[in-house]
């Protein structure tokens, strides 16, 4: 039996129909922006690799760095220990949030970051006496991970996980903001949005321990890009209603947007903020919750005393270090300038696809490129043309779309562009 062949028959992959799942590809190395397969096929990921590996793949300063930690020191319990590598990261975050975010909770993964979130917002607001406040509020569209709480604060009717919405946590789903990052801002609460979640406060606000939304892009639940404006009147309407705001940047974080965090377009800054897949520049799961201090202390004076959640691979050595690695590039190279040269060239060379048949949008922001089409494209056709094309791309429902690394080089991207264009062509 062949790798494939064993692969076919006894592996699932995500968001694969296990019976039928399409042409699959055995990668055997990577490098930069390249994706080698077994049989020599060569493939620019232009996903990097699901949005984490904005330095390109096996990075010399990250993996090096992941290197010498394996020989010192591969893992440690977090609990009553501590070690160089969480310090020195901790000290990296801090120094790149904005102030008030500095108690830095370490995650296995983004999903759990965000279940860590929600879990916090409901001990802290249990700590402060309102009890009944352990539902939360969310805007439609969005995409928060694959675990159950994470999947409970999903878009429950056109998101991946709206079967199980009859075993999930009821919440409370307002309207995707209406107003796009590109157009004009209003402040008409009628017509902006917000007046939906001004209603909802006043009437449930009691219930609703914290509003968890993915600032200005909504990933995995649709590609869509608001307005920051709806997040400064989120933040005013929380803050009157004694609701904690959760940030999701996992998608969104280190640079992704254009800006150092895609909270930064709107300059507000949330109780919570949920950080992971570049954290650590795609080399190894890893994720990060940070709180203001405020929320922390509130959950030092609950009659637990202490926040209850503690993974068994907390603060891993390993990741931290490729996290160290991976943020000293962020400070000591112009990713800036990168995406900001990407974010150029992409809204040049997609505006060519505005005009095919089926396609219902184009949009860009910082290094993410988007075409819609009007109907879903399947992805196994993307996978079939790959090895054609030299480009790996991976569409979900009408979306076809790059998040490709930083450092990728202009004719390469005009590379993926042409990738995305034919397969828009070719799917209508």
């Amino acid at each position: 039996m062949t790798p494939l062949d064993f692969d076919a028959r006894h592996l699932w992959h995500p968001y694969t129909d296990v019976a039928d799942p399409g042409p699959m590809h055995l990668v055997t190395r990577t490098e930069g922006v390249w994706l080698t397969c077994a049989d020599g096929t060569r493939m620019i990921d232009a996903m990097s690799s699901w949005w984490c590996a904005i330095h390109g793949h096996r990075h010399p300063a990250i993996a090096g760095a992941m290197k010498a930690q394996i020989d010192a020191m591969p893992h440690v319990m977090f609990g009553g220990l501590t070690h160089e590598p969480a310090i020195e990261l901790g000290r990296k975050l801090v120094a790149m949030l904005p102030d008030g975010l500095d108690r830095i909770f370490y995650c296995d993964s983004g999903s759990v970051s965000v279940e860590v979130g929600m879990k916090m917002a409901v001990q802290y607001q249990i700590a402060r006496g309102h009890d009944g406040k352990v539902e939360f509020a969310t805007i439609r569209g969005g995409y928060h991970g694959d675990t159950w709480k994470a999947m409970s604060v999903c878009d429950p009717e056109n998101g991946m996980h709206g079967l199980f919405r009859g075993a999930l946590s009821i919440q409370h789903f307002l309207p995707r903001p209406p107003i796009q990052l590109d157009q004009a801002w209003t402040e008409d609460c009628a017509t902006n949005g917000l007046a939906d979640l001004e209603l909802l406060l006043r009437e449930k606000g009691r219930q609703i321990a914290a509003l968890i939304v993915e600032p200005i892009v909504q990933g995995a639940g649709g590609m869509y890009f608001y307005h920051p404006g709806w997040l400064r009147g989120a933040r005013a309407l929380c803050d009157a209603h004694d609701v904690l705001l959760i940030f999701d940047e996992i998608a969104t974080g280190f640079g992704r947007t254009g800006r150092l965090f895609a909270m930064d377009h709107a300059k507000v800054v949330p109780d919570i903020l949920c950080l992971g897949k570049a954290l650590t520049g795609g080399h190894i799961s890893f994720a990060a919750t940070v709180a203001t201090h405020a929320v922390a202390r509130g959950i030092g004076e609950s009659a637990a005393g202490v926040f209850m959640h503690g993974p068994t691979y907390m603060a891993n050595p390993l990741a931290c270090s490729a996290g160290i690695a991976s943020l000293g590039l962020l400070e000591n190279q112009d990713w800036l300038r990168q995406t900001g040269s990407i974010e150029a060239q992409m809204r040049a060379e997609l505006e060519a696809a505005r005009a095919l048949p089926g396609v219902a949008d184009v949009r860009v922001l910082g290094a993410i490129g988007v075409i819609e089409m009007h109907d879903t494209v399947d992805p196994r056709i993307a996978h079939g043309l790959a090895p054609g094309t030299g480009v790996w791309l991976r569409p979900f429902a009408r979306n076809i779309y790059s998040m490709p690394p930083y450092i990728i080089t202009p004719d390469e991207l005009s590379h993926v562009i042409s990738a995305m264009v034919a397969l828009a062509r070719g799917a209508t």
